[in-house]
């Protein structure tokens, strides 16, 4: 049995995402549309599903779309610029996790206030986040 060729939407498939999300990535560029032929369906290669996929990976490890063309851009043969965006977006990602870690913190102290409010009157989270700075 021969395998399907690579429409959208196996092409999709294969890649773990939505036809509208490869229709997107076109529309900006991140990837190219295949010519269509007169009569039938656009087909994708590999290295289009390929391409697809890395674009999902790098999205899961917190890269913006703009970030993802220029890592495209690279390519495989400039690993020095590569580390230094990987590099600055690990400085991001730390830095949120502090704010993160601070704002679970702040909660965590705020639902402990209304667990010791026994009158239940004047909800100290209500009371905190109405505070004016």
């Amino acid at each position: 049995m021969s395998e399907k060729p690579l429409t959208i939407s196996v092409a999709a498939k294969k890649a773990g995402i939505g036809v509208e999300t490869i229709r997107y990535y076109q529309r900006i560029g991140l990837v190219k549309e295949p010519e269509k032929p007169v009569s039938g369906y656009r087909i994708y290669s590999d290295d289009f599903v390929s391409r697809l996929r890395f674009i999902h990976r790098a999205k899961e490890l917190g890269f913006s779309l703009s970030e993802i063309a220029t890592l495209l851009s690279l390519g495989d043969g400039n690993c020095s610029q590569t580390q230094e965006l990987a590099s600055l977006k690990l400085r991001l990602i730390k830095d949120k996790l502090k704010d993160l870690q601070s704002i679970a913190q702040t909660l965590e102290n705020l639902i402990q206030c209304c667990e010791d409010n026994e009158n239940h009157r004047n909800c100290p989270i209500i009371s905190a986040i109405t505070k004016n700075h």
